[in-house]
């Protein structure tokens, strides 16, 4: 029996290797804002003053905000397509216009402490048309429950 299903599960058609390529035109393909491919060296290029932000010692429900600043180094326009909180407590806000080379920006994040206690770490994800398009900011905070009366 064990060598009839082995026989019946070999027999099944295989697929060549050309049918399951993933063309890689489309991944990790620097653009500018004017969607023209961006020559090599003139890619936009997202800096930060710090990715990492920690508030202190807070208390359960207050709402604390920080700005990340940043400035586009690279040689052609950034563009910040999307920035995403690690959870609906950390609400982030971005610039929609491109970011011309050179120029300074920053990203707004509004953390809620409501519900929280203890060490609490967020991230936001951003997706920008820089190489690599992926930067992750994170903030964190000590959330003290107030005692009650």
């Amino acid at each position: 029996m064990a060598i009839l299903l082995t026989t019946v599960a070999c027999q099944q058609e295989e697929k060549k290797v050309e049918d399951t390529k993933i063309s890689t035109d489309v991944i990790n393909v620097p653009a500018t804002a004017s969607g023209k491919p961006a020559e090599l060296g003139s890619a936009p290029l997202i800096v930060f003053n710090e990715e990492k932000h920690d508030f202190g010692k807070i208390t359960q429900g207050e709402k604390v905000e920080y700005s990340f600043v940043f400035k586009n180094t690279g040689g052609s326009d950034l563009v910040i397509s999307s920035a995403q909180g690690s959870c609906g407590c950390t609400v982030p806000t971005y610039p929609q216009q491109p970011i011309k080379p050179g120029q300074e920006a920053k990203i707004d994040v509004v953390f809620n402490s409501e519900g929280k206690s203890g060490l609490v770490e967020k991230t936001v994800t951003l997706v920008t048309n820089c190489n690599p398009s992926t930067k992750i900011l994170t903030i964190s905070s000590t959330v003290i429950v107030p005692e009650e009366e």
